[in-house]
C-alpha cells in the first residue's frame, strides 16, 4: 500500500472526502454565479460523485474477495467510510435540490414527479438508516441479524435506484448508458463473490 493510501483512512478518509466535495460543489455553483443553472450542474455533480463512491463501497466485499491486493484490502477495511462519504454526497445532493426547489419551483416540478418524491424519500431514509447504524454503539444496539438486513437490502435498493435514475435519462441522452456500466458490473461482482463463497457465508453490502 502506498504512503498516500496509508493515510488516507478511516475519519481522515471521510474528512478529506466530504471536504473535497463541498468545495468542488461550491466552485461549480460559483462558475454560474451561484444561480439556478449553477445549483443543477451541482445537482448533477453530486450524483455522479454519489455513484461512484456507492459502487465503490458496494462492491468492497466482493472484490476482496475475488482478488485479494493491496487495494481491495485498503477498500475492503474502509468501505464504512467510503459509504459515509457517499451519505455526504448525498446529502450535498439534498441540499441543491431544495436550493433548486426554492430558486425555481416552475422548473423544480417540471423536472420531478410524484415517484421521484416517494421513491427518492425512500432512499434518503435509507441513506440515514444505514448511516446511523455504521457507528458500533448503533450498529450493537440494532443486533447483527438487522445491521445485516437494513444494510444488505438498503444497499440493493440505493442499486435499484440509481439503475432506474441514471436508466430513464438513456432514450434522450444515450451517453447516460455509460454511468450504468459501473452499476452492472458491480452486481456482476457481488454475484460471482456469492457464487463462490462457503455455504453459510454472505457477501457483506459493502
Amino acid at each position: 500500500m502506498s504512503q498516500r493510501q496509508g493515510w488516507l483512512e478511516g475519519w481522515r478518509l471521510l474528512a478529506a472526502l466530504t471536504l473535497s466535495l463541498v468545495v468542488l460543489s461550491l466552485w461549480i455553483a460559483s462558475m454560474r454565479q451561484f444561480e439556478v443553472e449553477g445549483v443543477r450542474m451541482v445537482i448533477r455533480f453530486t450524483a455522479r460523485s454519489s455513484l461512484t463512491l456507492f459502487c465503490l463501497a458496494f462492491s468492497a466485499a466482493a472484490l476482496a474477495r475475488l482478488w485479494p491486493n493491496g487495494w481491495t484490502r485498503w477498500q475492503r477495511r474502509n468501505r464504512r467510510y467510503l459509504g459515509l462519504s457517499f451519505a455526504a454526497s448525498h446529502a450535498i445532493h439534498a441540499a441543491a435540490i431544495i436550493a433548486f426547489a426554492g430558486m425555481d419551483p416552475a422548473a423544480f416540478v417540471e423536472a420531478t414527479s410524484p415517484a421521484s418524491y416517494i421513491f427518492g424519500g425512500i432512499g434518503y431514509a435509507v441513506i440515514i438508516a444505514m448511516s446511523a447504524t455504521s457507528f458500533d454503539r448503533a450498529a450493537a444496539l440494532i443486533g447483527p441479524r438487522a445491521w445485516r438486513t437494513l444494510h444488505l437490502a438498503g444497499g440493493y435498493y440505493l442499486w435499484l435506484q440509481f439503475m432506474v435514475s441514471f436508466g430513464k435519462r438513456v432514450p434522450a441522452m444515450p451517453l447516460y448508458a455509460a454511468f450504468l456500466v459501473p452499476l452492472l458490473i458491480v452486481m456482476a461482482l457481488r454475484m460471482i463473490a456469492m457464487a463462490r463463497r462457503p455455504r453459510g457465508q454472505i457477501v457483506a453490502a459493502g
